[in-house]
C-alpha cells in the first residue's frame, strides 16, 4: 500500500480557489448525504431524494447538462469525500499557484465535465464524486511539476516512507497501476475508472498545450520543457551524425569543413546544455529540493567544472552534498566556493568544514591543516574555535 503525504514544494501564493472548492465539496456533502433504505426498493440509498438529480446518470431520459457538474460536488460517504479532498488539497495547491485563481477555477470545473463525459460514453452506470475532477488536476501537477519529489508512506510487512518524483508515482501508481492494472485482479467495486482516465487523460492534454502556447509560463523544470530537451538532444545527435550543420540545417560547403561544423555545433550545444542544468539547479532550489539540485549540480561539474553558480546556490549545495556524505565532492565544491567568494563574511566556518572534511574522511592532511589553521584565525564561535584547534592538534600530534 502507498500512500502520498505532502509535495516538496510548496505555493508561493494562498491558493484560495482550491481551498474554496474543498470547503465547497465538504459542505454540500453534509448536506445531501444521508444513509437510508429506499422505501419503495428497500436498496441502501446515500444522498437525500431531492439530490437524486444531480447525480449524473447516462440511462436514457436520465442525462441533463447540469448533471456534468453537479455529480462531481456530490459524494457517496465520509471515506469518499475525504480521500479526494485530500488528493485535491495535496496536488491542487500548487496547481492553483501555478494558473491562477480563475484559471484554476475554469479548469478544475472543465476537468469535471470532460471527465464525466469519459464516464458517460464508457459506461452506462450513474456516477458521483470529485474523483475525475481531481484527477485532472493530478494529471496537470504531473505536467506542471514532473520533477518535484513526493513523500509516500508505504506499508507492506513493515512501515516506512520514500520519496519518489512525481512523474513516475503518479503516471505508474495513480494513473496505470490504480485505473488500468489493478482493477483487472480485484473483486469489482463501485470505482468511476472511466471518468478516472478520462480526468488524468484531459488533465495532461490540457496542461501541455497551455504550456506549449504559451498561454501558461512554461519553465525548464516543467514536462514541456523536458520534451523539448529531448526532441533538441535527439535532433542534434541526428544531424551531427549525418554530417550536417545542426543549426543551419545545411549541408557543409566542403569536406574539409565537416570537423570545424560539428566542434562548433558541440560547442554550442555545450553552451545550451550548461544553461538548461543551470536553471534547473534554480528551479530545484526554488522548490526547496536540494537532493535533486545537488545531483543537477553534480552533472554540471561533470558537463563543465569551470561553471559557478551565485553564491548562496553554491553554498546550498556544497551543505547538501556534505549532508549526504559525498565527501569528495563537498570538498570540491567548498573549494569552488572559497576560490570565487573568499570574501564570504562567513567564510572561516567554511574553512572549517572544508578542513573537517579532508582531516576526517578523505586523510589528506595537508589541505586539512591548511584551512584549519585559515578558520582558527578567523573563528569567534567558541564551540567552533575548540572544534578547530581540536582538530589541529590531532593532526599535528
Amino acid at each position: 500500500m502507498l500512500l502520498p503525504i505532502r509535495t516538496s514544494i510548496s505555493p508561493r501564493q494562498t491558493p484560495y480557489i482550491n481551498y474554496a472548492l474543498v470547503v465547497v465539496n465538504v459542505f454540500i456533502f453534509l448536506l445531501t448525504y444521508w444513509p437510508h433504505l429506499d422505501p419503495l426498493t428497500r436498496e441502501p440509498e446515500f444522498l437525500r431524494s431531492w439530490a437524486d438529480q444531480f447525480v449524473l446518470d447516462p440511462r436514457p431520459g436520465q442525462l441533463y447538462l447540469w448533471q456534468f457538474v453537479s455529480y462531481a460536488f456530490l459524494h457517496g460517504g465520509l471515506m469518499h469525500v475525504l480521500g479526494n479532498m485530500f488528493f485535491l488539497y495535496l496536488f491542487g495547491n500548487n496547481v492553483n499557484d501555478k494558473l491562477g485563481h480563475i484559471g484554476y477555477l475554469c479548469f478544475y470545473l472543465a476537468g469535471a465535465v470532460f471527465s464525466g463525459v469519459g464516464h458517460t460514453f464508457l459506461s452506462g452506470a450513474p456516477v458521483l464524486g470529485a474523483s475525475g475532477a481531481v484527477a485532472a488536476v493530478t494529471g496537470a501537477y504531473l505536467v506542471l511539476f514532473p520533477q518535484t519529489l513526493i513523500t509516500v508512506i508505504y506499508w507492506f510487512f513493515f512501515i516506512g516512507t520514500m520519496e519518489l518524483p512525481a512523474l513516475y508515482f503518479i503516471a505508474f501508481k495513480l494513473i496505470i497501476w490504480d485505473n488500468m492494472v489493478e482493477p483487472r485482479f480485484a473483486p469489482p467495486v463501485a470505482v468511476a475508472y472511466a471518468a478516472h482516465l478520462a480526468g488524468y487523460a484531459v488533465g495532461i492534454v490540457v496542461t501541455v498545450g497551455l504550456l506549449a502556447t504559451g498561454l501558461v509560463s512554461s519553465s525548464s523544470f516543467d514536462l514541456w520543457a523536458m520534451i523539448k530537451r529531448w526532441n533538441r538532444r535527439r535532433l542534434y545527435r541526428d544531424v551531427v551524425a549525418s554530417g550536417y550543420d545542426p543549426y543551419t540545417g545545411r549541408t557543409t560547403a566542403r569536406q574539409t569543413r565537416v570537423k570545424e561544423v560539428i566542434k562548433s555545433a558541440a560547442q554550442q550545444q555545450k553552451e545550451q546544455q550548461t544553461g538548461e542544468l543551470r536553471s534547473e539547479i534554480s528551479d530545484r532550489l526554488a522548490q526547496r529540493n536540494l537532493p535533486a539540485a545537488a545531483g543537477v549540480y553534480l552533472d554540471l561539474m561533470g558537463l563543465d567544472d569551470q561553471q559557478i553558480l551565485p553564491r548562496q546556490q553554491l553554498l546550498d549545495i556544497s551543505n547538501q552534498l556534505a549532508g549526504e556524505n559525498r565527501h569528495a565532492e563537498a570538498a570540491l565544491a567548498y573549494e569552488q566556493f572559497l576560490a570565487h567568494y573568499g570574501s564570504y563574511e562567513y567564510a572561516e566556518q567554511v574553512e572549517l568544514m572544508l578542513g573537517i572534511l579532508y582531516s576526517r574522511y578523505l586523510s589528506r592532511t595537508e589541505p586539512a591543516v591548511k584551512h584549519l589553521e585559515a578558520a582558527a584565525r578567523k573563528l569567534t564561535d567558541p564551540g567552533q574555535l575548540k572544534m578547530c584547534r581540536d582538530e589541529l592538534a590531532r593532526l599535528q600530534g
